[in-house]
């Protein structure tokens, strides 16, 4: 057998490359011919002995390997890239710009088209759009290699700018970002419509009405915007340091009853957050030693702060059944969200502390300008009294109703100004006894720090046959609820209590702490709070409201509603006629 001939590369084209040629060449050799511009493929199998080539094929080579050693770099680059000439035609592109879709192919050539046609002048344009399923989401960077300076100094006169001969469109993935964002936007309008509070709606509802609709709002906004199902708002008691429960939201009862001060050790993980204004996640709550239980089945939780003016007013804590539930995108969502609800919280207080400005001031006003001619007509009346009594006794008897009624409007515009100070109308209800068979010895505990209003409830209770308690504080209520509840019935000195009135803000123990001691020693008794022009520091109304509370009375009210409130509370409703 004769032995294999050498294997010979003709690079060239033209004369070099001619039939006489490789049949001579074929004597010896066995002859392949290619072109300079694939030779470099053809020479990486490594199956030639030898290369022929014309010197013109050289720089081609030279050309070829800088191309490939190019098509390297952007395929390795990870960025999608193409390469317009002309009117959009596509000269070259690399293989991530290959694995795209069609769609969004199409959109990056459309931005280079409209570049080479003129139509978009001036520094490289960056661009987002979505692809055809809108699952990704892409940056597209469309950039002059030619002409590139053409722009430059132009100024407002771009547009005589020439156009340039290659664009080149490069495309980031952007999927992540562009979701963060859109999740950002949605949670600031849903911020903003936390804080809508000034419609007219809002405006004629009582504070524990406005506090029950934004904790609606918060409820759905946590859940369909976070997915959050298991969190609880605190807020802290500037007075005592306490972590005040305000809004919740599929937490156990014994998460409720948590007793947790703004400190950084032995207050749980809220307690750390509100003392250093740092967020917290808390991966695995049975390893966490800063975790306090919420949830029957511990798994992880988030806490982060509520700030107004760089102050921590209170936290968020959201938790999970399942392990390492939550991430630090979570954190960040968290955080912005506890920003709007923070804001809300504080417009809501905001909106209270005007309403009690506006009533003690309208309430002074009015007696500062009724004073006057009351006084005068007093004096008119004394002066008529004096002339007229003696001649016609009837007149003297008008006369006397006269004043009495001119110092009934006096008491009654002062009880008015003294505002939450006072309950309205109880002098007229004072003025003779009426025994209430329903009220008539049966024990009613009253807590209230303020001496003129439990005194005042004490009288007219007292007049209706009723056996008041009173109370000065809180912790006094509460001391006198175990104190009788751990009384033997039938013992000496034992009583029934058959409802509590309490007021909302007290120094010590709060209205929530007084109704919340009582649904566990006596479940079955009624509780009324108490509150001033609507003030609820503390938010007790729409957390006892929750409950079981019987019914809120605001400050200053009629003396005729509390009896009303009374009789339905004791299972009547109305109380009866005189």
């Amino acid at each position: 057998m004769a032995p294999a001939r050498p294997r010979l590369l003709l690079v060239g084209s033209g004369d070099f490359a001619s039939q006489e040629l490789r049949e001579a060449l074929r004597e010896r050799f066995e002859v392949e011919v290619v072109s300079p511009e694939d030779a470099l493929v053809t020479l990486r199998t490594g199956e030639h002995d030898a290369v022929l080539a014309q010197s013109s094929a050289f720089h081609a080579l030279e050309r070829g390997e800088a191309a490939a050693q190019t098509n390297a770099i952007f395929n390795a680059i990870g960025e999608a890239v193409c390469l317009c000439e002309g009117e959009g035609k596509v000269s070259w592109f690399n293989s991530a710009f290959d694995a795209l879709d069609e769609h969004t192919r199409q959109r990056a050539i459309d931005l280079c088209t409209r570049r080479l046609a003129g139509e978009d002048h001036g520094p490289p344009r960056r661009q987002r759009f979505a692809d055809a399923a809108g699952a990704r989401w892409y940056e597209a960077i469309i950039t002059d290699i030619e002409n590139a300076p053409a722009w430059v100094g132009a100024g407002r006169d771009a547009s005589r700018a020439k156009p340039p001969r290659f664009v080149i469109a490069a495309l980031r993935d952007v999927t992540d970002v562009q979701r963060t964002q859109l999740k950002i936007d949605t949670l600031d309008r849903a911020g903003q419509e936390l804080v809508r509070l000034e419609t007219d709606t809002v405006r004629k509802m009582h504070v524990h009405d406005r506090l029950e609709f934004l904790r609606g709002k918060i409820v759905q906004l946590a859940h369909d915007l976070l997915q959050f199902d298991h969190f609880v708002v605190w807020l802290v008691d500037p007075e005592t340091n306490r972590l005040e429960q305000v809004i919740s939201a599929g937490l156990s009862e014994e998460v409720k009853s948590i007793r947790l001060l703004a400190l950084r050790e032995n207050n749980g993980i809220s307690g750390y957050v509100a003392a250093t204004g740092r967020s917290y996640i808390c991966h695995d709550a049975a390893k966490d030693p800063r975790y306090i239980q919420g949830l029957d089945a511990p798994g992880s939780s988030l806490t982060v702060p509520l700030f107004i003016n760089d102050k921590v007013v209170g936290v968020f804590n959201v938790e999970s059944d399942a392990i390492g539930a939550f991430t630090e995108d979570d954190r960040h969502f968290a955080e912005i969200f506890g920003r709007h609800v923070a804001l809300a919280l504080h417009m809501l207080n905001l909106l209270v502390v005007e309403r009690v400005a506006t009533n003690v001031t309208a309430s002074e006003l009015m007696q500062d300008e009724l004073s006057e001619p009351l006084n005068d007509l007093e004096i008119e009346a004394e002066w008529l009294r004096e002339q007229g009594a003696v001649a016609d006794p009837k007149v003297g008897e008008h006369i006397e109703r006269m004043l009495k009624d001119i110092e009934s409007i006096k008491r009654r515009i002062r009880d008015v100004a003294r505002g939450p100070r006072s309950i309205l109308g109880v002098e007229r209800e004072l003025e003779h006894e009426r025994t209430d068979p329903l009220l008539h010895g049966r024990c009613v505990l009253v807590a209230d720090d303020e001496p003129d209003i439990r005194n005042l409830i004490r009288d007219v209770l007292r007049n209706r046959g009723a056996n008041p308690i009173i109370c000065a504080t809180g912790a006094e209520a509460i001391d006198e609820l175990e104190r009788i509840t751990s009384q033997s019935p039938g013992s000496s000195g034992s009583v029934d209590i058959a409802l509590v009135i309490s007021d909302i803000k007290m120094p010590d123990r709060n209205g929530y702490e007084v109704f919340s001691e009582a649904r566990k020693r006596l479940p079955d008794v009624p509780v009324i709070l108490m509150t001033g022009f609507g003030y609820d520091p503390h938010h007790s109304i729409v957390r006892a409201s929750q409950e079981g509370l019987q019914c809120v009375l605001f400050k200053p009210f009629q003396v005729e509603r509390l009896l009303s409130e009374i009789h339905k509370a004791l299972g009547e409703d109305e109380q009866p006629s005189d």
